[in-house]
């Protein structure tokens, strides 16, 4: 197994996979060129990609980044059985105020049809993994994690993953899912490390650790010095900070993956290279300090 690559559950995939949610909401690029920096990553050799049901812009049509990925998949020459595809379902699009918002649905009989819906969009009987996107607080997690189990028994899932949860939460997925549940996917980045706990708790488990917003999304200007040292390592090595933090992310464990987003190739592209960047003992302890000062 290359550096570049790490088992995930029953796959082996890329360390670094390719967060599609930007290609298609508020700010996306044209369909083309989504199409293409989806082409060009798995040209590249990226073999995980990331969608959900509720990545689509507020008021417009559901499910588009998971037909999107279908039809990218479908018209792209490469070997498509290689290409782990994960989704999550529990999240929708809606307004606030009139501004675009997220809201969560985890009732049992909404993510079952929703998984459904998205086995759907991607083209697929089975779902590679399906992740409970978000816990919504009307609903009992257990009665969540119950319809997901479900999702596995009805053959719709392949594997099983939860999203944005804290060890407690974990730990009951675990119960209830039992074998089928092999990630977990939490924000995690220099700007957003308060979810270390729940990343080695994680590999504790053997379950991977997928890090969202591994670039650290949007931040406040404030946070921007926590980057300070990144840009330093990555001037020294002449290569962009971003690859760094990738880098320095792959490095907390062997269970940890990233999904950066990209709404280029040419960024993916980048981030593709994070997976075989070593870095050194003091370069590791000058971004560790970074991150958690």
């Amino acid at each position: 197994m290359t550096s570049s690559m790490r088992a995930l559950g029953p796959f082996t995939t890329t360390a670094v996979g390719l967060g599609c949610m930007g290609l298609s909401i508020e700010g996306k690029p044209d369909q083309a060129t989504a199409i293409d920096v989806i082409h060009q990553a798995l040209d590249a050799g990226c073999r995980h990609l990331d969608t959900a049901w509720s990545y689509y812009e507020s008021g417009g049509p559901e499910q588009t980044n998971e037909r999107l990925v279908h039809q990218a998949l479908d018209s792209w020459k490469g070997p498509r059985q290689d290409v782990l595809v994960a989704t999550k379902v529990g999240h929708y699009r809606n307004f606030t105020d009139g501004r675009p918002t997220w809201a969560v649905d985890g009732r049992p009989e909404s993510l079952i049809r929703h998984a459904k819906e998205s086995a759907q969009a991607l083209g697929v009987d089975t779902i590679d993994l399906l992740y409970m996107h978000r816990p919504d607080p009307q609903v009992p997690y257990q009665e969540s994690l119950e319809a997901m189990a479900e999702l596995a028994k009805q053959g719709v899932a392949r594997t099983l993953g939860v999203s944005n949860v804290d060890i407690e939460r974990m730990d009951l997925a675990r119960k209830i899912l039992g074998d089928d549940l092999v990630a977990v996917q939490n924000q995690f980045s220099p700007t957003f490390t308060s979810s270390r706990q729940e990343l080695d708790h994680a590999a504790e488990l053997g379950l991977a650790f997928v890090c969202w917003s591994p670039l650290g999304g949007f931040r406040a200007p404030k946070d921007e010095t926590r980057y300070d040292a990144f840009r330093q390592v990555a001037q020294e090595r002449g290569v962009s900070h971003q690859r760094v933090v990738l880098a320095w992310e792959l490095s907390q464990n062997r269970n940890v993956f990233v999904v950066p987003g990209a709404h280029r190739a040419a960024t993916i592209l980048d981030s593709l290279q994070a997976a075989d960047m070593e870095l050194s003992e003091d370069e590791m302890d000058r971004l560790n300090r970074a991150a958690t000062a």
